[in-house]
């Protein structure tokens, strides 16, 4: 099971697209996975035939870098395949890797073409079938020859070597420290709950796997992070004056800006006011982002994705409007790619379009903060020679983790994205 995102700790097997005995080349579709974002292909990364599937169609909580087939390589039969033979799992992809290449990380996560590593450092690739035998013979790969595809060892070359003493082992690579994985709420049990509804009428909602994942780690989040809340209210009037001017010099190009797009754009122009507060929190470290990447909530149904607008200071606001109404639509039909959601130092929840007034929002790792935004209402305001007046008025609460952003850094931040919003023309210098 390939590891196709830096969350993904286990995959549902949705489609095989091959059978036991087809031949498969690298880069052919082997099977559809489903992790907890997306439908992904999954490729071959070598030749072979199909020798035996491993996990049916439609099997969830498959494991990463469990076996899911056995690809036979020249040299090798079905009858090579013992009752508890399984090709060893390969060290799975670096997260970043998975972040920006979904098929190299795929490759990196897929059996086929594990290798071992010798004394000098040089990687070793043998078939699944070789290493067991060549284990069982206490065979020191590193010296032996291979004949199959690449110079990969096979069964043959194995069986016709002679054991020699081992080479010192090399010295094991340091492990990058284990990502916290917050355990689901604790508490009573399925069946402890399951008990008190007794005799009700009720349905059972299965839980997916973006389900488990959104509670894994919105759960790690609030047990974790040490939130702090600011709260600012915004007047809108200059916004929407200014709005509905773009917006009919724009029509003939089809483009109709949102007030979301302005927020956007006012937050990543603050993070480059408040380059402090561009910044995400690494375990032992902070890490302060130069560009202004901005991830934005978009929900679909049974749960969220997080797209990240990267360089957002640099776009203007139709592209930035563009931009976003694409990744939104591939978000709800599940297609964004992985590099799509990750990264970002700080997120955009918007819930004024579902007449929420105010709310905090969670704030999701690493980020160091998100910003919660409620609907424009009209208030009556008291203006600065004291007059009584009726204005359009935003509230918006800044959750910050405190860990990466002092109070008064995010109380600057936060000024800065009022100051953006209430004079939009300056956004546009």
């Amino acid at each position: 099971m390939p590891a196709l995102s830096p969350t993904m700790e286990e995959g549902t097997l949705a489609k095989w697209l091959v059978k036991e005995g087809d031949t498969v080349s690298s880069g052919d579709l082997l099977a559809e996975i489903e992790t907890d974002k997306a439908t992904m292909e999954f490729e071959a990364v070598d030749e072979g035939i199909v020798g035996k599937i491993l996990v049916a169609e439609g099997t969830e909580g498959v494991k990463v870098n469990s076996p899911i087939a056995i690809i036979l390589a020249e040299g090798e039969s079905a009858s090579d395949i013992g009752a508890t033979s399984a090709p060893a799992a390969a060290a799975p992809a670096p997260a970043a890797a998975a972040a920006e290449a979904p098929a190299a990380a795929a490759a990196a996560a897929a059996p086929a073409p594990a290798a071992t590593v010798a004394a000098d450092g040089a990687r070793v690739f043998a078939t699944p079938l070789a290493r067991r035998i060549a284990k069982d013979k206490g065979l020191d790969l590193s010296s032996v020859k291979g004949s199959g595809p690449h110079g990969r060892i096979i069964k043959a070359d194995v069986e016709n070597a002679t054991a020699a003493p081992k080479a010192a082992a090399a010295a094991p690579a340091a492990t990058a420290p284990k990502a916290a994985t917050a355990a689901m709420p604790t508490g009573a049990t399925a069946e402890q709950v399951m008990k008190m509804y007794e005799g009700r009428e009720y349905q059972e909602v299965k839980l997916d796997g973006m389900r488990r994942t959104v509670a894994a780690r919105l759960t790690e989040a609030k047990q974790t992070i040490p939130h702090f809340y600011l709260r600012r209210d915004i007047q809108l009037d200059a916004l929407m004056k200014f709005r509905a001017q773009l917006n009919k010099q724009l029509e003939a190009r089809g483009v109709k800006l949102s007030v979301n797009d302005f927020i956007i754009k006012a937050c990543a122009l603050a993070l480059q006011t408040v380059p402090a507060a561009n910044a995400a929190w690494a375990g032992d470290r902070i890490i302060q982002l130069k560009p202004s990447d901005v991830a934005v909530a978009v929900a679909i149904e049974g749960g969220l994705f997080t797209p990240v607008l990267k360089d957002a200071e640099m776009k203007s606001l139709s592209a930035l409007s563009s931009e976003m109404k694409d990744l939104a639509a591939r978000a709800r039909n599940k297609k964004l790619a992985p590099h799509e959601y990750v990264g970002g130092t700080f997120a955009i929840s918007n819930l004024g379009m579902f007449g929420i007034d105010n709310f905090d929002a969670v704030i999701n790792p690493p980020h160091g903060a998100i910003l919660a935004v409620g609907a424009g209402v009209k208030k009556p305001v008291v203006g600065a020679d004291g007059e009584l007046a009726v204005a359009t008025v935003m509230s918006v609460t800044l959750s910050v983790d405190h860990r990466v952003i002092d109070g008064a850094v995010g109380a600057e931040l936060l000024t800065a994205i009022k100051d953006n919003l209430e004079n939009p023309m300056v956004m546009l210098a």
